[in-house]
């Protein structure tokens, strides 16, 4: 048995993926490659068995061991029974190959996760530990830039799921022609161009946690898929006969216009609401001023850039449309621009100018009303629902909770705001 040195450096690995034909596979405890369809990988070539090597976590270690295969496992180039893998590693299977990654886990939120001086962004920080430990969905509501990528990351890492793969798929970037098989995969043969069976989004978090960014972009024909695989745990991939199980934790992230699309008939409402089980809404830059200087000074560590007292009072005062993303690239201009220098009020407005040039212009006040209309029109829709169950369950708010598809918890929460006294129902 020829077995390869191991590099400590990776014995903090929370889980590890491997990536073969351009595809991500997460590895979870163990990962089983072959010619036979129960492999998570599967090659289907001469040169490989049936089950030909499978790649499993020891301790915090991963290791791949030859299942005694017709042709051989080879790591590196090197032929082996048995090997330690490090990051990078090539695993050469038949004519295939295939990299080795390991992930490391975050072990706790990071700071900027754990500590706000806005008191209402406190309060939704320390949901972040305890929504991470529960299995339902998470719906994350916040404008572009305000940070909802690294909560949804924040949320897996502190999860009993950090082991397994986080999947994160953005539903505005892809076509609505190819979105399907993105998320559901595809079988061969099933459209012009498939040429081989494929695995989903979905497939490839199985275990872990797949982040749905942009939520509110999904089509519409798709929106019944999804809310069927939130609520069984069954996909049915493209042109595929039978569904496939798989256990999947959704966290999913929007702008606050989601209302507006339910009213216009471009999001389902019962897909909202089995979306909307947990909810963390993120606040804008400016609505947190109160932690700014935290955070530029965090960016300006990273950068290696130095902002004087007034400078930075200077930059409170802009409005930050694209929030603490484009706050960082503020801080990444500047440090470009005048490398090594103290960045002054004066050095700011010409930042800033430049910033202001590429802004985009704002929304007029009636889409403001139009949106703010929505918001409460949903509110009243969601509690003119809840009275209605309560009534026909007399009150019984663990059955009503049931059929509305949400925790007891967030039943009472929801009374307790909308001013619903259940002891009314129960005559």
């Amino acid at each position: 048995m020829q077995l390869l040195p191991h590099n400590n450096k990776f014995l903090d690995t929370g889980f590890a993926t491997v990536r073969f034909d351009n595809e991500l596979f997460g590895i979870g405890e163990f990962l089983t490659i072959g010619k036979s369809a129960e492999n998570q990988i599967v090659i289907n070539e001469n040169s490989v068995s049936a089950r030909h090597a499978r790649i499993e976590k020891v301790d915090r270690n991963y290791v791949i061991r030859d299942l005694r295969s017709i042709s051989g496992t080879f790591v590196n180039g090197v032929k082996i029974l048995e090997a330690f893998l490090n990051s990078d590693d090539i695993i050469t299977i038949g004519d295939n190959t295939m990299t080795f990654s390991p992930t490391q886990s975050l072990g706790e939120p990071p700071i900027e996760l754990k500590y706000s001086k806005n008191e209402k962004w406190q309060h939704e920080l320390l949901r972040i530990p305890l929504y991470a430990k529960a299995n339902h969905a998470v719906l994350l509501l916040g404008e572009s830039g305000t940070g909802k990528e690294l909560v949804a990351r924040t949320l897996h890492h502190l999860s009993n799921r950090h082991q397994y793969p986080l999947i994160t798929m953005n539903c505005s970037a892809i076509s609505e022609s190819l979105i399907e098989s993105e998320l559901f995969g595809h079988v061969k043969g099933s459209f012009t161009g498939a040429i081989g069976d494929r695995k989903g989004a979905f497939e490839l978090a199985r275990g872990g946690t797949l982040f749905l960014d942009e939520i509110g972009d999904l089509p519409v024909g798709l929106q019944p898929k999804l809310l069927r695989v939130i609520e069984n745990g069954e996909i049915w991939p493209v042109g595929a006969d039978t569904c496939i199980k798989t256990d999947v934790r959704v966290v999913a992230a929007t702008h606050p216009n989601l209302s507006t699309k339910i009213l216009t008939g471009h999001f389902r409402q019962d897909l909202f609401y089995r979306l909307n089980t947990l909810s963390i809404k993120l606040p804008k830059l400016s609505e947190r001023i109160e932690d700014f200087e935290d955070i530029i000074f965090r960016f300006a560590k990273e950068m290696k850039a130095r902002f004087s007292f007034y400078a930075i009072q200077k930059l409170k005062e802009f409005e930050w449309p694209g929030n603490i993303r484009q706050l960082r690239n503020i801080v990444a201009r500047a440090s470009i621009q005048y490398p090594g220098q103290l960045i002054e009020p004066s050095h700011v407005t010409d930042l800033l100018n430049e910033e202001t040039a590429m802004r985009p212009q704002p929304i007029e006040k009636y889409n403001r009303d139009i949106i703010s209309t929505g918001q409460n029109l949903i509110k009243e829709f969601e509690r003119e629902m809840i009275i209605n169950r309560l009534t026909v369950n007399r009150g019984n708010q663990r059955k009503t909770a049931s059929e509305l598809g949400i925790p007891k918890s967030t039943l009472h929460d929801r009374i307790y705001s909308y001013g619903i006294d259940p002891k009314n129902f129960r005559k």
